[in-house]
């Protein structure tokens, strides 16, 4: 009886030990993740913070222990906002480095380049910066998606704005991609929904600087009100092209260019630019205790005070982390997955929304605020829209 005893443990160990051979990126001692992030291209200045908060929840993860005795592993490739690189970074994440999961891969074009190859891989594709559709829809059982969706919240956002501040020709600046055309469709959603026209809309090529030709074309049409699709450059490029010509139109950006640095780099001409956002900036002025300590550590760390793409890319972390406890000390794929879809998490003290998953539904927030930058910082003007 205590050889069988001890045979049936020795499977047990040897069955386990099998699984995790068979498992891309789990050992016995780590778990290995990648991230496809711009870290020398257009939006460099959003790729480097979410790495750096993907890092520190990871470190403080490993700080306590791991995850059931694993330490968590972040491999970052750069992709400079080039789709073509994207598809090699990915490529070298799943032959060379054999990742276990894909977190937080930054920019729509980037992203709809290299997820086909992810998911075919069998690895799970998890809470990219695009809110693009197709990011959680139709149902897949690896893609996951936790930032409300651009159709979605620029509808309700459009709708908003025109109705509280009464504008008769709204207009759109859309970067020609599927980013800026999933911006448009929820515009035009908002809109129709009001028995409006969208008035005007012009676009601009990834990575452009110079946007003085389309503000012309805008202001020629007499535009009162400006949804951009943009992210941080091309959005102070806009607004201060607009304030160089001396048009004080309203403008509202999508959660793309809600960032600190639109108004570091942008100083007075984005005085009162509008934006979507999700979460808060993490300001140190005002900060709640647990806030404070957190942005204390973090410029410890990395030197720099964070930003909002700091606090999602710790969120996204702090997303995996939660799903991989969740599911076991013998982490496969389908268990981690299933893990996942039983997340539903409480709001914390960086104020965000709660994010609730299922079987059924892989997209764990549909909603976001107004904010507007009043005196130099981002204000936040409503409550999570429908």
């Amino acid at each position: 009886m205590k050889l069988l005893r001890r045979l049936v443990a020795a499977f047990g160990v040897f069955a386990a030990w099998t699984a995790f051979a068979q498992t891309p990126g789990v050992t016995r001692s780590e778990i290995v993740v990648g991230s496809i992030q711009d870290l020398s291209g257009p939006i460099a200045l959003l790729g480097a913070p979410v790495r750096d908060g993907m890092l520190m929840r990871f470190e403080d993860a490993n700080a306590a222990g791991g995850v059931h005795g694993r330490k968590l592993r972040l491999v970052v490739e750069d992709s400079g906002y080039d789709p073509k690189k994207g598809v090699l970074a990915a490529r070298k994440l799943i032959q060379r480095d054999r990742v276990f999961a894909f977190l937080a891969n930054l920019g729509t074009p980037v992203v709809m380049a290299t997820m086909p190859a992810i998911v075919a891989a069998g690895r799970p594709h998890l809470f990219p910066f695009s809110p693009h559709e197709s990011t959680y829809a139709p149902r897949d059982l690896l893609k996951f998606q936790m930032f409300a969706p651009y159709r979605d919240y620029m509808d309700a956002a459009t709708r908003h704005m025109v109705q509280s501040g009464g504008y008769r020709r709204t207009c759109l600046l859309y970067q020609d991609d599927d980013y800026g055309l999933e911006v448009m469709k929820g515009v035009e959603a908002a809109l129709a929904k009001l028995k409006r026209p969208l008035v005007e809309k012009t676009s601009y090529k990834r990575g452009a600087t110079d946007l003085s030709s389309q503000i012309a074309r805008l202001r020629a049409g007499g535009c009162d009100f400006v949804v951009l699709a943009t992210v941080v450059r091309e959005t102070v490029a806009a607004m201060s092209e607009a304030r160089r010509t001396g048009w004080n139109v309203d403008m509202l950006v999508t959660a793309s260019g809600y960032s600190a640095q639109t108004h570091e780099l942008g100083g007075r001409a984005v005085e009162g630019l509008y934006g979507v956002t999700v979460l808060p900036h993490p300001y140190a002025d005002g900060a709640n205790r647990q806030l404070a300590d957190w942005i204390a550590r973090y410029t410890s760390r990395f030197g720099a005070a964070p930003n909002v793409w700091s606090v999602m890319g710790y969120q996204v972390a702090d997303l995996f982390v939660q799903a991989a406890e969740r599911a076991g000390p013998d982490l496969t794929v389908e268990r981690f997955v299933a893990a996942v879809e039983s997340l539903h998490t409480a709001r914390d003290f960086f104020g965000g929304p709660e994010y609730r998953f299922s079987r059924d539904d892989h997209l764990g927030n549909r909603r976001g605020r107004i904010a507007q930058i009043r005196d130099g910082r981002w204000v936040i003007l409503t409550d999570y829209l429908e």
